[in-house]
């Protein structure tokens, strides 16, 4: 056999797309030497794609999968990552699915499924360095450290974003910020080069001229994983709230994910999202029953024993375990005296409807906020 024929073909690697979290894993795929196949970021055409060849009933973040996948595969993709987690939401049968319907269509690729069954960080390192085809621990060292980096950094602009939005005197200062963050910590070669781009965004954003006497109500965003973390999901609601004087407080966050998950328990010593969420909802709810229905009945009561003024619910349509939080929220809500709204989402939710029940939400809870401060000075 030649040598040529000895060698290996190079994966072009694909992975569904989801807010920022395509940044960093993209970064720890090209640092093992993968080649990475980029789909658009989440778009009309990506969801029509996915609504015309999926089954009726399906839910939302299925539909946009399905869609990345297809944008991949007719850009040269022929290997796609998914994750499988234990639970009983259908986000376990996303693979199979997918699979039947991309052979159907007459794809040819390879299906590569991280089972969050087997101890997970392990299994990650594992299927990450067989598409990438390398096993030099060095290289998966460094990569998965650089990426790590990168998850927080995001979540650290995120965060600062939220804070500055609804005080910031010129609308749109702080939302320039983020939007080149994002670029330069996509573009970040190295630890030392991230560093520096941090710094100087930080400083960027404290820079932003705000109104510091401005009394900004505090709304907690919860529910499913995905139309929380994804912008085209859930219609940039986090924009919506914070161009209405609104800082949210968006309660999962990759990196609270990537240290629930992934991080051996032996090095994991705070108290997880998913170990406060169950402690807090306890009295509603006494085991998770999937998705994130424990870790929203949870956020809900957290939010109203820790002073925020409200508390919005973002769910797909047909979304099984948040059908189940939806019944719930409501008694939360009298229970403990927090403004609570369910926001279902699937590809006929209307803008001008959605926006407007959040100005309608905003509203209410300025208005209970002011009675409120006026009640105590009395």
């Amino acid at each position: 056999m030649s040598q040529k024929n000895k060698i290996k073909k190079r994966k072009s690697v694909a992975f569904p797309m989801m807010g920022n979290v395509y940044i960093p894993v993209k970064t720890i795929l090209k640092k093992l030497g993968a080649k990475v196949v980029l789909p658009p970021e989440n778009n009309k055409t990506t969801l029509d794609l996915g609504v015309k060849n999926s089954i009726e009933g399906i839910c939302f973040p299925y539909k946009l999968n399905l869609g990345n996948y297809i944008q991949a595969l007719n850009l040269g993709a022929d290997t796609l990552l998914m994750f499988q987690a234990p639970g009983t939401c259908r986000f376990g049968t996303y693979t199979i699915t997918a699979s039947h319907v991309l052979e159907k269509m007459g794809y040819k690729f390879e299906m590569v499924v991280f089972d969050m069954y087997k101890e997970q960080m392990k299994e990650v390192i594992k299927k990450f360095s067989y598409v990438a085809q390398t096993k030099n621990p060095l290289k998966i060292i460094n990569a998965f450290r650089l990426g790590f980096k990168k998850f927080y950094a995001l979540d650290k602009i995120e965060i600062k974003l939220f804070k500055t939005r609804p005080r910031e005197l010129n609308r749109g200062d702080s939302e320039k910020i983020y939007k080149r963050a994002r670029k330069l910590i996509d573009k970040a070669e190295n630890s030392r080069e991230l560093k520096k781009v941090m710094k100087k965004v930080m400083a960027e954003f404290d820079s932003v001229e705000i109104d510091r006497e401005k009394d900004v109500p505090i709304v907690y965003l919860t529910g499913e994983f995905f139309v929380l973390l994804d912008p085209f999901t859930n219609m940039d609601i986090e924009k919506t709230l914070g161009e209405l004087g609104i800082e949210v407080q968006r309660q999962i966050m990759l990196s609270d994910w990537l240290e629930h998950v992934l991080t051996p328990h032996l090095f994991y010593k705070k108290e997880s999202h998913r170990e406060r969420s169950t402690k807090y909802a306890a009295e509603f709810m006494k085991r998770a029953i999937g998705g994130e229905c424990i870790e929203s009945i949870g956020d809900a009561v957290f939010a109203a024993r820790h002073n925020a003024d409200g508390l919005i619910h973002l769910s797909p349509f047909t979304c099984n375990p948040e059908i189940v939080t939806q019944n719930i929220l409501p008694k939360v809500s009298e229970h403990e005296d927090i403004p609570v709204m369910s926001l279902i989402l699937d590809e006929f939710t209307g803008r001008a409807g959605y926006i407007t029940r959040i100005e309608a939400f905003a509203d209410l809870i300025k208005r209970k906020k002011a009675k409120k401060k006026m009640l105590i000075k009395a």
